[in-house]
């Protein structure tokens, strides 16, 4: 093993208290460089301590900091050694531009500040009440705008294993604050056993009633205005943007969003997705990351990796595959692809029936019965505890799940984009789920799940509507042999709560007033598309 460098380790730390405008004192610790600065500043706002400093994603500080930076990792209000009461993002508009104000002036500081991190950490970088203390460049990773459907809810349906895990967390950490020990064995228990499915939400109301987690499970899924969109400074969009997001990440359609109002805005920010899910980022992009602050805090000359706007890694969808590491620029030419769904109506029974035909309308209808008894599992993808790639066969040989398969493929098939499905139901129940993924079957045979998506419907029962499913964006090549499938259930639990089919708000798993759904699917009115990654006008490159 290689020793660390002699910079590494001359890198010192200290922690340092900030008074904002209200009085409260805010705590950040600081990594300082070997020598006399002064520094640019990389500063990180979180809830989770800062002596972890999200090296669950990047690396230590220290790292930064051997290479010419004052690295500044703050306890945001409420949490860690800081003072004040913890309320989420609505607190990080005034805290956040005192604290560009205060580490523009930190001892050891030249003024310069870039912003990283991920989830919390990346929405924190875009908020401010002062147009002048905005920072000098960014880089939000894995984060969003909009509360709803980029932190709490998909296709109507609360995120429910993420969301109970995650709030959860942060009401561990504030029985910890309290000195709540019980409290924090409690949650601890119900995390390791898994019984925060079904007790998660009491949990919360017991022990976090205020928190944003709690907040968000009880707000309707399907009502935007009740929701907080965040708006960050019109300023900010100018500023150089290094945006990271993953194809198995839940907030990855806020980072497109992100980069589609950069790009609006006149601003030309920088997009990175790989086949990252919310904790693993298949070795960091540290590097990179670093490169980008050098070019805009350190003036040196623009590393090659900066050179494209739009990179994206594919995804390799196979067991035992290492990542090919095969960056790219999107392709934006040519029309969408498109496929109908063709079925006698034994898709359900047998899981090769059912057909996926390129370029073609299809026909006939299936009947889904939904069981509360026994709902069908959500594995894997950007919303399961087991997030990633996975295999499926078994869940799509259920007599509850619908399968429509393509013909092998003759050439190689590149999909990227944004699926959505426009399906035509009817159902006997007013409300119920569909849930939808797409896989690809390789040559050994195996289902290997690429996207998922869900839609939460109410409706009166008996009539047809058509169900719009909007699956998580993709990147993945089909070789030749190979055949893509469209999989649809009722349930995706517990990624999603399972719908008790009488109306009211899912909030947990199945309970004895959960009712069976049966729906008809009609195919001649039902498709499926892949619309572009990106929006048209902003090009490839």
């Amino acid at each position: 093993m290689s020793s660390p460098a002699p910079e590494l380790l001359r890198v010192q730390w200290r922690d340092e208290a900030m008074e904002c405008r209200d009085g409260i004192k805010l705590i950040s610790r600081v990594w300082q460089p070997a020598g006399q600065g002064p520094w640019p500043v990389l500063l990180m706002r979180q809830p989770y301590g800062r002596a972890i400093a999200s090296t669950v994603t990047y690396a230590h500080p220290s790292w930064y900091a051997a290479h010419g930076f004052l690295v500044v990792v703050q306890d945001v209000r409420g949490q860690g050694a800081s003072q004040g009461k913890f309320q989420g993002f609505e607190q990080e508009l005034s805290d956040g531009a005192d604290t560009i104000r205060w580490v523009r002036k930190l001892a050891g500081s030249n003024g310069r500040v870039g912003c990283y991190g991920f989830s919390y950490q990346g929405l924190t970088q875009l908020l401010s009440d002062d147009p002048a203390a905005i920072p000098d460049c960014l880089a939000p990773a894995m984060t969003g705008l909009d509360e709803r459907s980029d932190w709490a809810c998909e296709g109507g349906a609360h995120w429910w294993a993420l969301g109970l895990g995650w709030g959860l967390q942060l009401a561990a950490m504030r029985c910890q604050k309290l000195g709540d020990d019980a409290g924090w064995q409690a949650i601890r228990r119900s995390l390791d056993s898994r019984d925060f499915l079904a007790e998660g939400l009491d949990l919360l109301k017991r022990h976090d009633p205020q928190g944003m987690a709690c907040r968000w499970l009880q707000l309707p899924a399907s009502e935007a205005p009740r929701w907080v969109c965040h708006q960050p400074d019109p300023a900010l969009w100018q500023r150089p943007m290094l945006l990271i997001g993953g194809w198995y990440d839940p907030h990855l359609r806020g980072i497109l969003n992100l980069f589609s109002l950069a790009k609006a805005a006149g601003g030309s920010p920088l997009l990175r997705i790989g086949a990252y899910t919310h904790l693993d980022w298949n070795g960091g992009l540290d590097r990179l990351q670093l490169a980008f602050f050098q070019h805009h805090l350190q003036d040196q000359a623009a590393a090659e990796e900066l050179s494209v706007a739009v990179l994206l890694e594919k995804d390799p969808h196979a067991y035992g595959k290492q990542s090919s590491r095969h960056w790219r620029a999107p392709n934006s030419a040519g029309s969408p692809l498109s496929w109908g769904l063709g079925s006698s109506g034994l898709a359900t029974i047998d899981a090769e029936e059912g057909e996926l035909l390129l370029d073609q309308f299809g026909s006939g209808e299936v009947a889904l019965v939904h069981d509360p008894w026994r709902p069908v599992p959500g594995r894997g993808g950007h919303l399961g505890l087991d997030p990633g790639p996975c295999e499926r066969g078994d869940l799509d040989c259920r007599g509850d799940v619908i399968c429509f398969t393509s013909s092998p493929l003759s050439a190689t098939l590149e999909l990227e984009g944004r699926p959505v499905l426009t399906v035509a139901v009817r159902a006997d129940q007013p409300s119920f789920d569909l849930c939808a993924t797409l896989s690809v079957l390789d040559i050994q045979g195996r289902v290997l799940q690429l996207s998922t998506g869900v839609a939460r419907t109410q409706q009166p029962a008996g009539e047809k509507s058509l169900l719009q499913v909007q699956l998580q964006p993709l990147l993945a090549e089909l070789g030749p042999g190979e055949r893509l499938r469209l999989s649809l259930a009722g349930a995706a639990w517990p990624q999603i709560a399972v719908n008790p089919g009488d109306g009211r708000e899912p909030l947990g798993p199945a309970g004895p007033l959960h009712r069976v759904i049966t729906l008809e699917i009609e195919l001649a009115d039902s498709q499926l598309q892949l619309l572009p990654l990106l929006d048209s006008k902003f090009g490839p490159h």
